[in-house]
């Protein structure tokens, strides 16, 4: 699947787009040459040249041009769930979205805790992705040995889930997590919560939920935000910061869903700007509020919460104490998911709207779309360190996004546009004002007019090895 080089020399024209990159809306064309941008396009003259000499030309007058987006944060079941969702459905979900890189977390059956197991993930995504793909090595109590062993210019990170229990990836003996944090040869990401504090909101709302004559539980979907409490999430982030602070290690907290996190990795950047934090799209969507009605739909670790949580969350986009917005894309059955509170699984489906999300929340004018392009291409491509790639820069690969404007008709997400495996979204219904034309990865158009082309050209992610942030 993959095609690293330039043998054949196709050139496509993308003409007369609005380009937004590098913190600037222009109007441009791009040209690329196999796998390559090969030249960004002001001048009419050279405009007209490259039409002559170019095999296929795109006219994008009217459509915006960004570089692919890089999702940090996904789960795509594959291996071991792969009756949720696996590498080669979620991966085509995340094209029509417009993401053209992800990266895919440990918690599998077996869980990614090894070297080996890791290559295996790899090779098979090599012959099923059709998104560029890397995959995070799971930290346990006693793996250290195989943690020493990343190459840290071909695997994103270490991932730690520091407090919520995911299998047997629990990593809660400080002495191991001083060994990793110490040892570690590249990116640390961290689940920050707090297990014991979980497990006592827990039994405190059985208790509360319990009926007394038939013994029967029922929590209801509005208790999830106390018993997966901020408390339960400072904890334990703070506990990663100050890991950090004292090893020098580089890391990432993922899926920041409280204001106190924020504001303790805010004060905490002020020395140390190898902290970063990301964001995910579902909560800056919704709030505590939606649980009346969702329910299941958006029951997800950490917790999605309050009102104030998510009005900080944005600010925080605005203001860059958030580094990266991606997905925590986590598929489920809706039949799993259809279930009482005990028995729902959290974790919701993301990807493929999250780009349209982002940039309905632009319309609203929460963030401006160039910050959306920062935070879901370029900030990611820095974060990682990825090489070639978040930016629409010549010498770069050609992972890019057409986006046209849905003003007259907007776009709505219903089951017949889901690409999921699992066929529902906690979106359905939402209109948006955006809709994604045409995915390149590679150079390679794997999305046209909103519909996959059958073509693929996908790489595996690789990055520069020094762990600071460019």
């Amino acid at each position: 699947m993959s095609n690293t080089s330039n043998k054949n020399k196709i050139q496509t024209l993308i003409k007369n787009a609005t380009i937004i990159n590098e913190y600037k809306t222009f109007q441009g064309s791009i040209l690329i040459t196999g796998d390559i941008i090969s030249k960004i396009i002001i001048s009419p003259t050279i405009l007209e040249e490259a039409e002559k000499g170019a095999n296929k030309i795109i006219n994008a007058e009217g459509l915006y041009l960004i570089p692919g987006v890089i999702d940090d944060h996904v789960h795509f079941r594959d291996p071991g769930d792969t009756y949720k969702g696996d590498i080669k459905t979620e991966s085509r979900a995340a094209i029509l979205g417009g993401v053209t890189s992800f990266m895919d977390m440990p918690n599998n059956n077996p869980p990614t805790n090894t070297i080996e197991a890791l290559e295996k993930k790899y090779k098979h995504a090599s012959e099923e992705s059709s998104a560029n793909y890397s995959f995070y090595l799971a930290a346990t109590n006693d793996n250290i040995e195989e943690i020493k062993k990343i190459n840290p210019e071909n695997t994103c990170g270490i991932k730690i889930f520091m407090g919520s229990s995911t299998g047997n990836l629990l990593v809660n003996n400080n002495n191991s997590l001083q060994e990793i944090f110490s040892n570690a040869p590249c990116l640390i990401a961290t689940h920050c919560e707090t297990e014991e504090i979980i497990q006592n909101n827990l039994k405190n709302a059985k208790n509360k939920y319990t009926d007394p004559v038939t013994k029967k539980i029922d929590i209801p979907f509005s208790e999830h935000p106390n018993i997966r409490n901020r408390e339960s999430c400072l904890k334990s982030s703070l506990k990663a910061i100050n890991l950090a602070e004292e090893t020098g290690a580089r890391l990432h907290i993922l899926h920041v869903s409280t204001k106190e996190e924020l504001e303790a990795i805010e004060q905490a950047r002020i020395n140390n700007k190898n902290i970063t934090a990301e964001a995910c799209v579902s909560y800056l969507w919704f709030d505590d509020r939606d649980y009346a009605a969702m329910g299941a739909k958006i029951k997800c670790n950490p917790a999605i919460k309050s009102v104030a949580d998510k009005i900080k969350l944005r600010e925080s986009v605005r203001n860059s104490i958030i580094a990266t917005v991606g997905t925590d894309h986590a598929p489920h059955l809706f039949s799993e998911k259809n279930k009482d509170y005990l028995n729902s699984p959290s974790g919701i489906p993301m990807i493929q709207h999250s780009l349209q999300l982002m940039l309905q929340l632009s319309e609203e004018g929460i963030f401006t779309m160039e910050r959306v392009v920062r935070l879901m291409c370029h900030k990611p491509a820095e974060c990682f360190n990825i090489k070639n790639r978040g930016f629409i820069r010549e010498g770069y690969y050609a992972d890019l996004v057409l986006i046209q404007p849905a003003f007259i008709k907007p776009y709505k997400v219903t089951k017949k546009n889901i690409a999921y495996k699992c066929k529902w979204s906690p979106l359905e219904g939402s209109t948006f004002n955006y809709k994604i034309h045409s995915t390149f990865v590679n150079g390679t158009q794997v999305v046209s007019k909103g519909r996959l082309t059958g073509k693929t050209n996908s790489m595996r992610l690789l990055f520069n090895s020094d762990k600071s942030i460019k």
